[in-house]
């Protein structure tokens, strides 16, 4: 395995790839040993493409590439496996087209296979059309917008993570019920964004409750008081929070300071990762509730996990970060089971085999490429409650695969309406 930091400093190299040790990959499904002349340049190249540095950085960033290293190192060690792997990465800097040139190369002239993580909803959707048009795979793990797998779907688009509604519709539900049902939402001003406030707004009607007004701040904002004042003289009993990263941090931290905590509305964080809490601090996140679609504390395979993570990376994994391992260790296993890299074939692969790790045991692909699991209502410990360091939720209730997706039968997908009907 080869990690590069960044692709475009490197020239393209092609190298021959040798099959060097006869195995048996029974672990992996397969009985058939790789050869060579099936995988293009005699390399399987990986892109992670995220927000290396700025406000998504710290949920999947660097750590992605961590996870995706792990990844590479487990799949080798389940059998000694000759694929030659290479991992490249880049930082889309929250720009569509900044992310949508370094897709470009990267498929068109270095080689890459796969493209990995994104973590913005607008560059994933610039993304997903240039890999729709080019038949080339690319995996989401912290992209938001349910267009990804809904008007915007692509065949060689998976989503590996969670989408606005898994994330919505749970919360929203519950506390209209418990009588929560006005609400106000605060959200970053892209399509994130955008798409968690219309998926929200349309649950909450469903639900019987009320949306009493919105207001969208700039990508990277640092000043949220003038929108906290909007959201509190509101009067909603819900003020929601669509935003995440430093985003979020920064939000909740002048909630607390301007003692709107005290003010009898309550606050949600519609996505809240295990960064966000821990750069929050406890006291400031304490009794937040969130739904993830995964925790490092949740057994021993998922503690397993984090421990080795964070001996190489200082932190404990996020629900992406973990996404990201799942996404590449299943992709190479695709690969080296069909002898190819090449994209429907793969993809075709990964259908049929059910996911077999820590993040997802179990977890199959649906016709709209939504990767279907469990997810995870949870709520942010008190202080007292901190039995260890990083362990900053208590689960409240696992959400079953069964009741965390929109059903495909209302999916706006045109290839899965076709089929559906």
């Amino acid at each position: 395995m080869r990690v590069l930091k960044n692709s475009g400093n490197l020239s393209r190299k092609r190298r021959t790839w040798f099959a060097t040790v006869a195995l048996t990959l029974g672990v992996l499904g397969v009985s058939a040993l790789p050869s060579a002349a099936e995988i293009s340049d005699g390399v399987v190249k990986i892109g992670i493409l995220n927000d290396q540095a700025g406000p998504l950085s710290d949920l999947a960033g660097p750590g992605s590439v961590v996870a995706a290293k792990l990844a590479v190192e487990d799949f080798e060690a389940m059998g000694g496996s000759p694929l030659d792997v290479e991992i490249v990465t880049a930082d889309h800097q929250n720009k569509a087209d900044v992310g949508v040139q370094i897709a470009r190369r990267w498929y068109d002239a270095e080689g890459v296979d796969i493209i990995a993580d994104i973590g913005n909803s607008a560059v994933a959707l610039a993304v997903q059309s240039l890999a729709r048009e080019q038949e080339k795979l690319v995996i989401y793990a912290a992209v938001g917008t349910t267009e990804i797998t809904g008007s915007q779907c692509s065949p060689t688009g998976l989503a590996w993570l969670h989408d606005s509604y898994n994330l919505v519709s749970g919360p929203v539900r519950k506390l209209v019920s418990d009588g929560q049902d006005t609400w106000f939402f605060i959200a970053a001003d892209y399509a994130f964004g955008h798409n968690m406030v219309n998926e929200s707004e349309a649950i909450l009607t469903e639900a019987g409750g009320t949306t009493v007004g919105s207001v969208f701040h700039p990508l990277g904002n640092a000043d949220y008081a003038s929108f906290l004042l909007q959201a509190q003289s509101s009067g909603a009993k819900v003020v929601a929070f669509a935003n995440a990263g430093s985003q979020l941090v920064s939000s909740m931290k002048q909630w607390q300071e301007f003692g709107l905590d005290a003010g009898g509305q309550k606050p949600v964080a519609e996505l809240m990762f295990l960064s966000d809490a821990h750069a929050m601090g406890v006291e400031t996140a304490q009794g937040l509730n969130t739904v993830t679609a995964w925790y490092w504390d949740l057994n021993d395979q998922t503690r397993a996990f984090a421990d080795r993570f964070y001996a190489a990376n200082g932190t404990m994994p996020t629900a992406p970060q973990a996404a990201v391992y799942s996404m590449v260790l299943h992709y190479l296993k695709a690969a080296a089971a069909i002898d190819s890299d090449d994209t429907n074939e793969v993809i075709a692969q990964m259908r049929a085999t059910p996911v077999d790790d820590f993040y997802a045991p179990g977890a199959t692909l649906r016709e709209d490429n939504k990767l279907i699991h469990d997810f995870y209502l949870v709520q942010v410990k008190t202080p007292e409650e901190m039995d260890k360091p990083w362990a900053y939720y208590n689960v409240v209730e696992t959400i079953p695969a069964s009741e965390a997706y929109r059903p495909l039968n209302e999916s706006d997908c045109p290839f899965v309406v076709k089929s559906a009907q």
